[in-house]
This record gives structure tokens, sequence and C-alpha cells, in this order.
């Protein structure tokens, strides 16, 4: 995800043949749960230590980065690179990076993970590790081991999980412990428009997985089920939205809905988009749409915080 087309030019080994294994564009994903919980908390009272938003933030952004150097070099490995697939190019596929050194960056990431789960787990107990390492198994787990998720249909549940509820439930655990049902509806939304992005590319690429042996939601459904889920996805966090408004009796928390024009408009998009390259496109949408949601929750729980300050 980290260009609009294949990128040309790139020297094996460069900073940027790392950019294409990396993915930057998708750590927004990684970025917005943290942000969430954050602002939440703050919105609820709670006094945020800055070096364990920080940290939370890192930690997030790191199993992001995990997760796509091991698709990466788990689709090479697996011979999945094959005639006909739309997608966007991967670094050892091309041969700009080889199997061997994103291993070891993988090797080198699990390590760094662990050394910043140090301080949160001293900071905020047992619960902090095991949601870490969770995190990191989830990420390696994607496209690694004898039965990687991304052969199955869960994989927009896995991030469901993992980038909605598993990230926004463990951030606001590092400030205040565990969330009720506000706080896990906050994180099924955040999950939600993960689980979308998600959906964009496994459309796109369903009949490239049916060939290759990939069982997606998308392959072994089909294609209408799969507009369905995307449909479902991108929709339930604005029906969310309200539920949460009224439990805080917050009329700023119901600034993202300002977003459901921008989503029609994508999932008309998403609708009408021919097979082919053209669902790139529809990706970064979602991911955009996903920031802008969660960019207007946190600014709804900020003015929610200051309302009540001044009042």
């Amino acid at each position: 995800m980290s260009a609009m087309s294949a990128p040309d030019g790139i020297r094996p080994g460069s900073l940027a043949a790392w950019g294409v294994a990396a993915r930057p564009k998708t750590l927004w994903i990684a970025a917005i749960p943290v942000a969430v919980a954050t602002s939440l908390a703050w919105m609820a009272g709670v006094a945020v230590v800055g070096w364990v938003t920080l940290l939370a933030l890192a930690a997030s952004l790191l199993v992001q980065v995990l997760s796509n150097l091991q698709n990466d070099v788990g689709y090479t490995a697996r011979g999945l690179e094959t005639g006909g697939r739309v997608g966007l190019p991967r670094a050892t596929s091309r041969g700009w990076l080889t199997p061997a050194q994103v291993r070891r960056a993988i090797a080198g990431g699990v390590v760094l993970a662990a050394v910043i789960n140090v301080p949160l787990a001293l900071h905020a107990g047992w619960v902090a590790a095991a949601i870490g390492a969770a995190s990191v198994a989830g990420a390696l787990a994607y496209m690694g081991g004898p039965k990687p998720v991304a052969y199955t249909p869960l994989g927009e549940l896995t991030v469901f999980v993992f980038f909605g509820l598993v990230a926004v439930l463990g951030t606001h655990y590092l400030h205040a412990g565990p969330g009720g049902i506000f706080e896990w509806l906050a994180g099924a939304a955040v999950g939600l428009h993960a689980a979308a992005v998600l959906a964009v590319n496994n459309h796109r690429d369903h009949e490239h997985d049916a060939r290759t042996g990939r069982r997606t939601f998308a392959a072994v459904f089909g294609t209408g089920a799969s507009r369905a889920l995307y449909g479902t996805t991108l929709w339930l966090p604005f029906v969310l939205v309200p539920a949460m408004a009224a439990m805080r009796s917050s009329p700023w928390l119901l600034a993202p809905l300002l977003c459901a024009p921008w989503a029609a408009r994508l999932h008309r998009d998403f609708l009408a988009e021919p097979p082919g390259p053209g669902f790139n496109a529809i990706l970064f949408r979602t991911v955009k749409l996903e920031l802008a949601f969660a960019f207007l929750l946190c600014a709804g729980a900020v003015a929610q915080r200051l309302a009540a300050g001044a009042g």
C-alpha cells in the first residue's frame, strides 16, 4: 500500500524497497485506535501519561509493520505472486529485498516489541504484557505458520479484533484500567472500519486468491457476500455513534456522523467499480474514511471534556 501503482527504479536493499515491504500508508490503521482510546480516557477525566501514550503508539505501529513484513515474505514463500494479481507489489517477490533480510527484520521487530512492552507491563501489570504478546503473535500468524489466518475466511474478523477491540481496549487499560460498554463500542467502531480496508483488498483479489488456494471470505463466499461485508463494516460504525453519544449524554460525540456522505460516495463507487486495480484507490479511500471518522470522534471527545470543564 506504499504507492498507487507499482514503483519503478527501486534499488535492492534501499529504503524505498523497505517502504514497499513495510507499507507506511497502512500505519494509520495502527495509530487510530491509540488516539481514540487516549482521547476517550482524557474525556473521562483520566490524567493521561505522555510516555505511556507514546509507547502504546510505538507498540501498535510496530505490530502493523511486523504484519506487513510477514505478509510480504509469506506471500513470496508460498508462491502467491503469480500472474493475474492486481494488488500492489511485494518487495521480496520483485527481488528488492531477500526473504532472509525481511525475516531478520521481523526477528528484530519482535525483540523491539518485547523491549517496548516491559515498561508498559511494569506500569499496568501482566494484562498489558499479555495484550502485547498476543498482538505480536496475531501479526505473525496472519501470514505465518502452517495455517495462516490469511488462508481462511477469518481475516476481516482478525483485523476487527486486533486493530479494533484489542488496540482500543488495551490502550484504555494502560490509561484507566478495564473499559466498559462505551469503550467496547468505540473499539468495535474502529475495528469495523479497519476490517473494511481488508475487505476491499480481499474483494479485489478474490479470483487470484481462489486460484492459489487462499480461502479468504471473498474467495469462499463470493463477491456478493464480500460486497455485503464491505457495506456492513463501512456503515455499522455510524450506527454505533448515536449509542455512544447517548451513553455519555454528549452531542459532541455525534461528530463522526459528518463523514456519512463521504461513506455513501465510497460505498457507491465500491459497488460500481469493475474488477481490477481500480480497487486500490477504493482501498486508500477507505483508510482515509477511517482516519476522518476517528479524528472526528477524538475531536468530539476533546470538545466534550472542554465543555464539561467550562460548565
